[in-house]
């Protein structure tokens, strides 16, 4: 079978079991399963370049600053992100290192913690919404908020969460050596959670308080290493119209075109499926070949095969 660069956006669910404690050996069990399925695509002719969501760690980050406030500095959002970067990227690289090893394969595994450049001026700093952090009742959300000029919104839970801007990924700080590890022919951990977002002042760079969204950053990541496909591993099978309705469709492929219509009538949620679907058109449309959204436990047929959601170009 014919080598193909790939990359691929793995989903919360490829790193911890949904509604767990988060421990590391949870983690660690999740990611056996996870670096098992990797390296099926390596085994199978695939170079691959590896991004991922790193939601409720960086959640339990800024949980356990809270709890040590009193007692150790507590840092911003973007070494937050970094801390998240090097927690996943350490577990994932060790744990698929080990499988290829166990293989016999002679790829190596690594992380890069990655920083990505967004524009200071851009529209989400003025309205932020993407939730961070632990959920408050509405008198501790308002006594965090007066000491630390944080912004909070209700959620449908009735909860108070902490929201950040989500400003939109322009390009990767680490882009050079990044390619040139990649086209050594080893795996890169790289950009998870979107990348650390910062602000390019001159040459030097200033983290910002900020999430990028993982997926539109995976698209970038793809267009920059020449990638053939980007793959996103999400819990379900295919992406759906109608979802969560008795009317709900599985789509097996979708043109740009048919995709950013459906984007347009809101077919798909915020924060869920929509970034997904968006990525792929991103990366499509930018000069890629082909954009997938699949399950994680069909890997090997999302890469090779006929799995999954394809987006096309035309």
């Amino acid at each position: 079978m014919a080598a193909t660069r790939v990359v691929v956006a793995l989903g919360g669910n490829a790193l911890s079991p949904s509604g767990g404690s988060g421990d590391v050996h949870e983690m660690r069990a999740a990611l056996a399963v996870t670096a098992a399925a990797l390296a099926d695509l390596v085994e199978a002719g695939a170079s691959l370049v590896i991004t991922h969501g790193n939601g409720p760690q960086v959640g339990r980050i800024l949980l356990q600053q809270e709890y040590a406030a009193d007692r150790v500095p507590p840092m911003p959002m973007d070494v937050c992100g970094a801390q998240s970067q090097g927690q996943i990227g350490y577990l994932l690289a060790q744990t698929l290192d080990a499988e290829m090893v166990r293989r016999h394969l002679d790829t190596r595994a690594l992380c890069l913690v990655t920083q990505v450049v967004v524009n200071g001026r851009d529209p989400a700093f003025r309205r932020p919404t993407k939730p961070v952090g632990p959920s408050y009742d509405r008198p501790a959300a308002q006594r965090i908020a007066h000491e630390t000029g944080y912004v909070f919104r209700i959620m449908p839970d009735k909860r108070w969460r902490r929201v950040v801007a989500s400003p939109a990924p322009i390009r990767i700080v680490e882009a050079e050596p990044l390619r040139q590890i990649v086209d050594a022919g080893h795996v890169v951990v790289a950009a998870g959670g979107g990348g650390v977002p910062v602000v390019a002042v001159g040459e030097t760079m200033y983290g910002v308080e900020a999430v990028i969204d993982k997926d539109l950053t995976a698209a970038r990541l793809g267009l920059l290493v020449g990638a053939d496909q980007l793959v996103i591993l999400t819990e379900v099978a295919r992406v759906q119209t109608g979802f969560g309705t008795p009317e709900a469709q599985e789509l097996s492929r979708l043109s740009a075109r048919q995709a950013k219509a459906l984007l347009r009538a809101g077919e798909f949620p915020d924060g869920s499926m929509k970034p997904k679907v968006q990525a792929c058109v991103d990366f499509v449309t930018g000069g890629g070949t082909r954009a997938v959204i699949g399950a994680l436990a069909e890997a090997h047929d999302v890469v090779f095969g006929d799995a999954g959601t394809v987006v096309e170009a035309t």
